[in-house]
């Protein structure tokens, strides 16, 4: 069988899981599905699709551009991820709000892991309250109240959690925690037993015997009367010295109790300091992931959004936009291979081309008789490639035409200076004077 269609019909198996699990919100289940499919095939736009809308459901607004950016520039036509773009982009400040709320999320978490807990709560609860789908705020506020041994609202920010992503591990692995210190666990222990054990027998059934016989006259009185004298006597001769011998032995079993029960208290709160010494060391390394993993989350935005304006900059043949924004890029902070390609491709596009279109707009500027127009061009062209000596040149010509020697004489100066085997180095030269 040919290997590109085989791996497509596993991706697409693998989309349709995923989708079967997202339907019963099983998120973290479907993300799971939904990056194997894009492993076998990366142009499966449904599942690329499908795994933005799970990340943007789950409050990861970073995640969910990035996979929309992918599949719009695997695919620029017919494509979903278009109008999910343009929902978010044409929501006035939504980009903002996401930013901040990223903000808040990350100064919450330096907070907590400084011991000034309150204050990350409050933020906390203003990340979750701007966006009530955010997980890891639910997560981070949980386990700030198991810290603080405060069971119930932990419970509360971890059933959120479940409601949203029904199988979240750590959202699970939480809540049993919190089950165990509120006693729920024993309480649904109980249900499941009830649930599936007969029927016991309550204290107002009846046991009716399979004969009885009615006893009246003088062979009732006579049996009432044997049996006080023969109650009597058992009581006298067998119940008094056995009660006083069963009082005593109560009394030291009573104070056995005592001690074993004691002893075991005492077995219980040192198994559960040691397990709370557990629980804390484990929380810390798990917000240290977190720390890790959320602390770039802005830089990241900022760079998806600047190559989403260039883009659209490049549309609108607005390359100063294009030059402008590319200067702010840094591709350090981009991993996806998809989107390293479109900044390869700028990149490309504006160290051989777009830094000459910029000269070509600056000297268009000049001979229109624009000369403080034409210096942002020259400037932008030479921060695209800033050994082009010609911009270099042209600009410190402006300056001279508009009466600036001092800036005109720097930039002859840098042309003689650094670059003296050019070929402007000897205009520079006449230029200058000498």
């Amino acid at each position: 069988m040919d290997y590109v269609k085989r791996n497509r019909q596993i991706a697409n198996s693998y989309y349709n899981l995923g989708l079967e699990k997202a339907k019963i919100r099983d998120l973290t289940g479907a993300v799971e599905c939904l990056k194997r499919s894009l492993r076998f095939d990366k142009y499966q736009m449904d599942a690329r699709n499908l795994l933005g809308l799970i990340f943007y459901e789950m409050g990861e607004t970073a995640d969910a551009l990035t996979q929309w950016v992918i599949s719009m520039n695997l695919r620029p036509k017919d494509n979903p991820a278009d109008h999910y773009l343009e929902e978010i982009q044409r929501k006035s400040g939504q980009l903002e709000r996401e930013s901040q709320m990223i903000r808040t999320y990350n100064q919450a978490l330096w907070h907590a892991q400084n011991n000034n807990a309150d204050l990350a709560v409050l933020q906390l609860a203003r990340v979750v309250d701007s966006n009530p789908h955010f997980v890891k705020a639910h997560i981070l506020l949980a386990l700030i109240y198991m810290a603080r041994e405060d069971y119930v609202k932990a419970g509360k920010s971890l059933y959120r959690v479940l409601q949203i992503d029904k199988n979240n591990p750590k959202a699970q692995w939480y809540m049993s925690i919190v089950k165990q210190n509120t006693g729920r666990e024993e309480v649904e222990k109980k249900k499941l037993k009830n649930a599936f054990s007969h029927r016991q027998m309550q204290d107002d059934d009846i046991i009716i015997p399979p004969a009885y016989k009615e006893n009246t006259g003088w062979g009732s009185i006579l049996n009432i009367t044997a049996g006080l004298i023969i109650g009597m006597l058992v009581i006298f001769f067998l119940v008094m010295p056995a009660n006083t011998k069963s009082l005593n032995t109560a009394h030291n079993q009573e104070l056995i109790s005592y001690s074993q029960k004691l002893s075991d208290l005492n077995q219980q709160l040192t198994a559960k300091t040691e397990e709370y010494d557990s629980l804390k060391v484990h929380a810390d390394e798990m917000e240290a992931q977190l720390s890790s993993i959320e602390s770039d989350n802005q830089a990241v935005i900022d760079q998806y959004q600047a190559i989403i304006h260039i883009l659209q900059a490049y549309r609108g043949d607005d390359l100063m936009t294009v030059a402008q924004l590319y200067t702010t890029l840094d591709a350090a902070l981009i991993t996806d291979s998809s989107v390293l390609e479109i900044v390869n491709a700028i990149t490309q596009d504006m160290t051989t081309n777009g830094y000459q279109t910029l000269e070509d707009l600056g000297t268009a500027s000049w001979n229109g008789g624009n000369l403080e127009g034409a210096i942002p061009y020259y400037e932008k062209s030479l921060e695209v490639k800033p050994d082009n000596t010609a911009a270099m040149y042209l600009l410190g010509r402006v300056y001279q035409e508009l009466g600036n020697t001092e800036q005109a004489n720097q930039w002859f100066g840098t042309i003689i200076d650094q670059y003296p085997e050019s070929s402007q180095a000897e205009q520079a030269r006449e230029a200058r004077g000498y």
